[in-house]
């Protein structure tokens, strides 16, 4: 008993400390506060008729990758790529087949029921639907005051308080905190689920495609909010999405998935501007660009993606990619470090001298890129792998010639 009132005492202190001035950055910021080592994924696709497995869905596959403290990193690819089922992994909704889930020095991925729960007040998870992620039955305030009163985080005579300084914080009036779900719009809901996943004072938010489902104008705002609370309140964030340029506002580093695989991993700059996988060049050259008069040329992948049920052999995108070898149907490339903080799973990097990796990565896009697109000449053509333009002297020393602009 005597430990248990310590430790809400504790809490309650943090919690009060909380409410006051918004706190710096923490002094901790750049170790690790989340490392996935070889985490796997499946499930079951078929029984026998004794229920007896026969197939499995590989969802994720040897995926790993850390997260440092104070950080926001980004997790794109197309759907079914396994990004949401890593996030439920991560906050205890699924257990993972194998691997390891270390978070702040410590091996979460198998806690008994009263660790998990406190390392569940440290990593929260905005879901990706406002619409059915909230109980219709409660009112605002229930729900956000919910996580609160779970978790004996404040005296009930202070929960109110709390409660109405989260949803101010997050941009709704706590006047409507009797409101129901229903009687807001998506970006209110999100704003209501963000406050939620605030409640507990967590160290690290997965963030499951929060803005996927609101209009471009509230993504804007969703975003920016989210922004101003890592600044403000030291926050660590796993932001899943599938737009890169959602991804690109956001984060400081990026890792792009592929049927179960990480493909690359590098900060966000050096992703966008020097793309090593053939994949992500693929994806960034499918950014539409809001210039009008801006030429670009795209990268078009032929196939369909491969059943995760049965995957291949090799490597994941060997069926579709435009640059494979002989040795991407054999043997899936592991992922390594060819550049300084920039990690690639490619066979064609392999033997490379660290010197010609960009100029490779860069043939090899231009040969796969397709005609034009846009307003511009048809001797056009901008970087067809970045949203911005090459500059004159880059476009001469390939031998092209860019739009004039009007």
């Amino acid at each position: 008993m005597q430990s248990d009132t310590a430790e809400k005492n504790e809490a309650t202190a943090a919690a009060t400390q909380t409410q006051g001035a918004a706190p710096q950055r923490d002094k901790t910021k750049g170790e690790v506060l989340l490392d996935v080592q070889h985490l796997s994924k499946s499930f079951v696709a078929a029984t026998s008729f004794f229920g007896k497995p026969t197939s499995f869905v590989q969802a994720v596959d040897d995926v790993s990758f850390q997260i440092h403290r104070g950080e926001a990193f980004g997790l794109v690819g197309e759907s079914g790529c396994g990004k949401t089922t890593i996030g439920k992994m991560l906050v205890g909704l699924l257990k993972p087949t194998s691997g390891r889930i270390i978070f702040e020095g410590q091996d979460v991925t198998d806690l008994d029921p009263k660790e998990r729960r406190k390392y569940c007040r440290d990593i929260q998870l905005i879901f990706q639907d406002p619409y059915a992620s909230l109980n219709p039955r409660m009112t605002v305030s229930q729900i956000v005051s919910e996580p609160i009163i779970t978790n004996n985080i404040l005296p009930a005579d202070q929960v109110d308080a709390r409660v109405d300084e989260l949803l101010d914080r997050v941009g709704i009036r706590p006047e409507l905190k009797n409101r129901y779900p229903h009687e807001f719009s998506g970006g209110q809901r999100q704003r209501v689920g963000i406050a939620r996943a605030l409640a507990v004072n967590p160290k690290l938010i997965v963030c499951d495609e929060p803005v996927s489902a609101l209009d471009v104008s509230i993504q804007a705002q969703v975003l920016n909010l989210l922004e101003d609370l890592r600044d403000d309140m030291g926050l660590t964030y796993l932001f899943i999405a599938h737009g890169l340029n959602v991804v690109k506002h956001i984060s400081d580093r990026v890792g792009v998935m592929y049927l179960g695989k990480l493909m690359e991993i590098a900060p966000k700059n050096e992703l966008y501007h020097n793309p090593l996988c053939p994949y992500t060049q693929a994806l960034l050259s499918a950014i539409p660009s809001p210039d009008p008069h801006l030429s670009r040329k795209r990268i078009i992948l032929k196939g369909d993606v491969p059943s995760p049920i049965d995957p291949p052999a090799g490597c994941r995108f060997a069926s579709r990619c435009f640059a494979k070898v002989g040795a991407c149907e054999v043997e899936h490339p592991d992922l390594v470090e060819v550049l300084p903080n920039h990690w690639c799973a490619c066979h064609r990097y392999a033997n490379v001298k660290p010197e010609d990796i960009t100029k490779l990565a860069r043939q090899i896009q231009y040969e796969a890129a397709r005609p034009t697109y846009g307003m511009g000449g048809s001797d056009a053509n901008a970087d067809p792998i970045s949203s911005d333009p090459d500059t004159p002297a880059e476009a001469k020393a390939k031998g092209e010639v860019l739009p004039k602009s009007k």
